[in-house]
């Protein structure tokens, strides 16, 4: 995949990001997208979200901004504030409002990490207003009907503080996502990285063992990015065993049992 920047947060995709669809959920976004409909990803880490994002904005041919949300984030960061530049005080726009005033996609990953000013600030984004107040210009911004509104967050990292709010969610058209099958998981290994298909398959098989370990020790199993990523290790020469231990289960945890107990699982299938 090449993109060619516009700026840091914003960029056109001009090859097709490699996505393989696991129901309708491109056939959902097309028409949430026709319909004006603000769009809610959710599901666990690494499980695909921000790539079937890119490969949405490919197909749509809409540049992208792309907000990785954090604790630290606030309303301003997203929408603007006036800075000093050579002496003088200027507006400069936020990923969002930039995004609202050239009809891009905006995709703010994991919502819930942000403070909880910035939920405020897509609300009337998010409904039929589709307006994005700037109250430190006394201006108002109205999308324009190429404008799309996309958050992401993990629903397995909720919590009484981390957690998305009645009042955002029923605001969006809301697309789960999950892990792949493992027949549809090791194509995309193996596409992804080009090992042996009988590799990409025993790399999936180790990943459901660490999944079935959540709860049990892991707060996560081993997502399709970590896989993806062992399996680079594994082309370029590392031993299976090796790249398991760096690429996934040093990813997981740092209890030394729990790693004892992953590298036993990585050794009985490689």
């Amino acid at each position: 995949m090449t993109a060619r920047a516009l700026k840091t947060d914003e960029y056109f995709i001009d090859e097709e990001p490699y996505y393989e669809p696991i129901g309708d959920e491109i056939e959902i976004f097309e028409s949430a997208y026709r319909q004006q409909l603000p769009i809610l990803l959710k599901g666990p880490t690494g499980c695909g979200k921000t790539r079937f994002i890119e490969h949405m904005a490919w197909r749509l041919k809409k540049s992208l901004v792309t907000v990785s949300c954090h604790d630290d984030l606030t309303a301003s960061d997203l929408v603007g504030r006036f800075l000093v530049k050579g002496g003088e005080t200027v507006w400069v726009d936020g990923p969002l409002a930039s995004a609202v005033r050239k009809g891009s996609i905006c995709y703010l990953d994991e919502i819930v990490e942000a403070r909880k000013d910035t939920t405020v600030v897509i609300h009337p984004l998010a409904d039929d207003r589709r307006v994005l107040p700037i109250d430190k210009l006394g201006e108002i911004l109205q999308a324009p009907p190429g404008f799309c509104l996309a958050i992401s967050y993990n629903p397995g990292y909720q919590s009484v503080l981390k957690d998305l709010k009645q009042s955002t969610r029923q605001r969006f058209v809301a697309l789960e996502f999950d892990y792949p099958s493992a027949e549809l998981e090791t194509n995309i290994i193996a596409k992804e990285t080009g090992i042996p298909h009988e590799q990409a398959a025993r790399l999936v098989k180790f990943a459901g063992m660490t999944r079935n370990l959540k709860g049990s020790g892991l707060e996560e199993g081993a997502s399709t990015r970590l896989l993806v990523h062992a399996a680079r290790l594994i082309k370029d020469g590392i031993s299976p065993v090796t790249a398991c231990h760096a690429a996934i289960a040093q990813a997981l945890t740092d209890d030394d049992e729990m790693l004892a107990g992953i590298a036993e699982l990585s050794s009985s299938l490689f």
